[in-house]
Parts: C-alpha cells; sequence; structure tokens
C-alpha cells in the first residue's frame, strides 16, 4: 500500500516538478522568444502558476467523488489525466512553428495538470493513513509525501543529464521534450501498480453506515458537510501550507531561474544542486514523519516554519556566492525545514476530518491554499527581483508567509493519536491532547 502510493505521487510529482523546472530553464525561450530573458521568465512561470488555479477545482470535483465512490478509482483517473497532458506537452510545436497557438495549448495542458494534482494528493495520502495504526500514522503516511522531493528528483535528474550529453543549441532544439515524452512510460508502471490497490477498509466501513442511514434521512454532499462542520479545520489547513508551499517553489523552482538568470551560474550546476537536496529530502521526510508520532505533529510543524522564515535570508546570500557547495547547502537546509513542515502534513490533515467527508476536506484545504501560496510564489519572486534587483524582498515574503503558518498552526488541535473511524461530524481531540494553543 506504501509502495503503490509513493510511486504513483512520484510519477504525478514528477510531471508536475518538469513543467517547473523546465518553465525556469527553457520555456521563455522555445514558448515567449519574443521578450527579454526576465520577462519570459515572468511570463513562463505566469502559466506555471495557471496550473495552480485548476488546483481547486481538482480538488472538488476529485473530493467529491472520492468520498462518494472511493479512493482508488481517482488516483486511478488523476494518474491517466496528468501522465496524458505531460506526454502531449512534449509534443506541442515551438512559437516559431505555431506563433500564439503554441502558448496557449501549452497553458491548456497546464491546467489539466494542475486538474489532476488537485485530486491526486488526497486521495493517496488517504489510502495509506486510513490502512495504518494511530501510533505510526505518522510515519506511514509521510511516505507519499516522499513523491513530491522523489519527483523533483526525478525531474531535475532527467533533465540535468540531458544538459550534460546535449549543447545548449540541442536542448532547447529538441532535447527539452525527452523528459515529458518519458511520462508515457512511467504511467503505464504507475498505473499498473494503482489497479493493484485495495479500497480503504475505513472508506468501506463508512459507506456502509452511510448507505443505512440514507434509508432514514438524504447525505449532505461532502462539500456542503466539510463547509457545515470542518470549516475551521479548512481553514487551519490552508493557514498551515502557506510557507510550506512558498518556501518549497522559491527554493526548488524560483532557485533554478535565479541561479542561472540572475547570478549567472551554469544550468547544470543549478539543477545538481537542487537534485542532491532533494535526494536529502526524500531520507528526512519519513524521519520527522515518525518524530510527530513521539513528540506530536504541532511541534515537528511549527520548528520548520520558523527554521524557513529565517533561513530566507540565508539562503539568496549562500546561492550568490556562485559556489556549488554554497548552493547546495542553501538549498539542503531550506529543505530540511520544509520536510518538517510537509512530513507530518499528511496525518495531520488526515486526522482534521470525518471520514465521510475526508477527502473533500483535506484536498480542499490542501488544494485552495496552493492557489494563493505555491502558485504565485515563483512568479512573485521573480516580480520582486525585477523591480528591486535584490533578493531580501523575497526572503522577507517568505517570511510572512512563515508567520501565516506558525499562527494557524498555534491555533489547531494536536491530532496525533486520533482513531480516524472515530473521527465524527464534532470530533474532539483525542484524550489527554491539548485543545488550542
Amino acid at each position: 500500500m506504501v509502495g503503490a502510493s509513493l510511486i504513483g505521487t512520484t510519477i504525478e510529482w514528477y510531471d508536475y516538478f518538469l513543467y517547473g523546472t523546465a518553465a525556469a530553464l527553457v520555456f521563455n525561450k522555445v514558448f515567449f522568444p519574443n521578450t527579454d530573458p526576465l520577462t519570459g521568465t515572468l511570463l513562463s512561470f505566469l502559466t506555471y502558476a495557471i496550473g495552480f488555479a485548476a488546483r481547486p477545482l481538482g480538488a472538488l470535483v476529485f473530493g467529491h467523488f472520492g468520498d462518494r465512490i472511493g479512493r482508488k478509482k481517482l488516483l486511478v483517473l488523476s494518474l491517466l489525466l496528468m501522465g496524458g497532458s505531460t506526454t502531449l506537452i512534449g509534443c506541442l510545436p515551438t512559437y516559431h512553428q505555431a506563433g500564439i497557438a503554441a502558448p496557449v495549448l501549452l497553458t491548456v495542458l497546464r491546467l489539466v495538470q494542475g486538474f489532476a494534482l488537485g485530486g491526486e494528493w488526497g486521495g493517496a495520502v488517504l489510502l495509506v493513513s486510513e490502512h495504518g495504526d494511530a501510533k505510526r500514522r505518522g510515519f506511514w503516511a509521510s511516505w507519499p509525501q516522499g513523491g513530491a522531493p522523489a519527483g523533483n528528483l526525478l525531474a531535475a535528474g532527467v533533465l540535468s543529464l540531458m544538459t550534460a550529453v546535449q549543447s545548449d543549441a540541442d536542448f532547447i532544439a529538441w532535447g527539452w521534450r525527452v523528459p515529458f515524452l518519458l511520462s508515457a512510460l512511467l504511467v503505464m508502471v504507475g498505473l499498473w501498480i494503482r489497479l493493484a490497490v485495495d479500497e480503504s477498509p475505513l472508506f468501506k466501513q463508512a459507506l456502509a453506515a452511510s448507505e443505512a442511514r440514507k434509508a432514514q434521512a438524504p447525505e449532505q454532499p461532502p462539500l456542503v458537510a466539510v463547509l457545515r462542520h470542518h470549516w475551521r479545520e479548512v481553514l487551519t489547513a490552508m493557514g498551515a501550507r502557506m510557507a510550506e508551499n512558498i518556501s518549497y517553489y522559491v527554493m526548488t523552482t524560483f532557485v533554478l531561474a535565479y541561479a542561472v538568470g540572475h547570478v549567472h551560474l551554469p544550468k547544470q550546476t543549478a539543477l545538481n544542486a537542487v537534485l542532491i537536496a532533494s535526494a536529502i529530502q526524500f531520507a528526512l521526510i519519513p524521519l520527522f514523519g515518525a518524530l510527530s508520532d513521539r513528540i506530536g505533529r504541532k511541534p515537528v510543524y511549527l520548528f520548520g516554519a520558523v527554521g524557513v522564515g529565517i533561513w530566507a535570508f540565508v539562503f539568496f546570500g549562500l546561492v550568490d556566492t556562485k559556489s556549488f557547495g554554497s548552493m547546495l547547502l542553501a538549498v539542503s537546509v531550506g529543505l530540511f525545514f520544509h520536510s518538517a513542515m510537509y512530513a507530518p502534513q499528511a496525518a495531520f490533515f488526515s486526522e482534521l476530518f470525518a471520514t465521510r467527508m475526508r477527502y473533500s476536506g483535506a484536498s480542499i484545504g490542501s488544494q485552495f491554499a496552493s492557489v494563493a501560496a505555491g502558485a504565485p510564489a515563483p512568479l512573485i519572486a521573480t516580480a520582486l527581483l525585477k523591480d528591486y534587483g535584490s533578493s531580501t524582498p523575497i526572503a522577507v515574503y517568505v517570511a510572512i508567509a512563515a508567520v501565516i503558518t506558525v499562527v494557524a498552526v498555534l491555533c489547531a488541535r494536536e491530532t496525533r493519536g486520533r482513531d480516524l473511524a472515530e473521527v465524527g461530524e464534532d470530533a474532539p481531540a483525542p484524550a489527554g491532547q491539548p485543545v488550542g494553543v
């Protein structure tokens, strides 16, 4: 179960991060060649951000049907949508070949990617959370979270390999397409694995109980139930994601454009730094997940939020040294603090909601936040760099996000140890655990 969720999320995040990496390094030249380099990068990141706009819609649609008919069917559909759109991006004509139609088609396919990912995350973490026991839920549920650094590792690795064996001209001409076309093969592997996964036993029990209740009174749609009974938890999840989401995309996606375009580091150097740091993060996530089982979700999450808010002011200074070692240190420590937020997030969000509205609640809280956080993060960072010519405003931007997350997590209930089968519409905090700050 854990392996199936991890491999599936790795493939989907590979597709999603591949776009972000390509937007930072190549799309300004292929799809927006008639602008100055920084403006072209801004336009590339704009299409990147548009994908986030579709994620809440994906969360609503996949959450609704995931809570009605099951997690597994929706996860198979999300994988097909994501893989198909990514493969088609690798087949797109360039601006010189098709004019304005090229970036328009790119944007449409990015919207499909966002829609698919909006439904992917909730289902993947819930399958693991609802199969495991409460005592080790933080550890086991953190493994699907490892799909993000694993996908980024895979995307950066394939692009790094292509830039290493090709000239810049060949990479711009056709080499960038290869990683996108590779997605077709990865999807077949992921599909084979996901079709073999069993449905969540908790969902089966909740569905049976729901069918019995329907004979007495009609059941509310999951979205209505979430907004009626769990609106505070939705706001908690949204606030908790601000620092996590913004810092990640600034320190893994925007940093590529910053290092190559502003600091003038070679593409290979920048990609390798993100590549190694992502490998380190993949190892860190289950460790922080296990730590959250011992001391609670909130302390681990708060450590990460405070740390990333402070580290943002050190981060760009290290990258500015033009040293590979310094850039690697900058990204690695940034992802260390990010892992402390991201690892317990799956268990934390799962434990906030009742089973029959858990897919909707976790997905809505997570994906609506991404529109305000991860979507504009590289775009805002690029605009701040263009307007001020300095990285300090970008660090302030990350620090403000950290403050929002700290407040949201402090106001939340500690959820460690909660029995997911007993989480009802107005479930109290687990016995012996604090409520509120």
